[in-house]
């Protein structure tokens, strides 16, 4: 079910959501897509993301790709990140059938797959160390080019500049604690989108 089908095209405004396209670089290529912002200050905040999609079709078919997350929703009793895939499939012997863009995929968002790592930057703007949210979606099936397709794994790795009053830095932290509980009730599951899409709104 499409997110889009269920809720209102500013639903998600009082989030303070502003979704934008400014500056994703997807490369032409199956690579996953990176971004970067820098700011007007001198110790520039380099906020940024890479998505690595897998699956798979038919006895030994591949499905390679990226993920652009737009906006996440509560639908169900589930937390979903709604974004445009990418992907490209191959046979098992490497053959093409074909590239596919779709912009109405929502996938559920999984706890146990995210955790806060560190990573350092050669970069002079991002010389401190930054936090990194590696958020696992789907799993999820799709009929693609008229293939039954699994989405055996959907990742988005996201970073930040590092310090304090950093605020994506600390939405990456909060993301964490509330994919942490074991039972999160709506109103913990309706800050968890929240929080996601203001991730979003700083990431793309």
């Amino acid at each position: 079910m499409s997110l889009s089908s269920t809720l209102p095209r500013r639903a998600l405004a009082s989030a303070a959501v502003i979704i934008t396209a400014v500056a994703v670089a997807v490369p032409a290529s199956t690579a996953a897509p990176t971004r970067a912002s820098t700011s007007a200050k001198s110790t520039a905040a380099v906020n940024g993301y890479t998505s690595r999609v897998v699956g798979t079709f038919g006895s030994a078919g591949t499905v390679r790709g990226h993920f652009v997350p737009v906006r996440s929703a509560v639908v169900g009793g589930v937390t979903k990140v709604q974004g445009d895939l990418t992907v490209t499939l191959r046979r098992a012997s490497g053959a093409l059938v074909g590239r596919v863009h779709r912009h109405d995929v929502a996938l559920p968002v999984r706890g146990s797959g995210a955790h806060l790592t560190s990573a350092r930057s050669t970069s002079a703007a991002t010389a401190a160390s930054c936090p990194v949210l590696h958020l696992v979606l789907g799993p999820l099936d799709l009929n693609l080019l008229g293939l039954h397709v699994h989405l055996n794994r959907v990742v988005l790795d996201i970073t930040a500049q590092s310090g304090p009053g950093n605020l994506l830095g600390n939405l990456l932290c909060a993301v964490v604690h509330l994919l942490d509980m074991t039972n999160p009730s709506l109103l913990n599951l309706l800050s968890l989108s929240n929080t996601l899409n203001r991730i979003i709104a700083r990431i793309t």
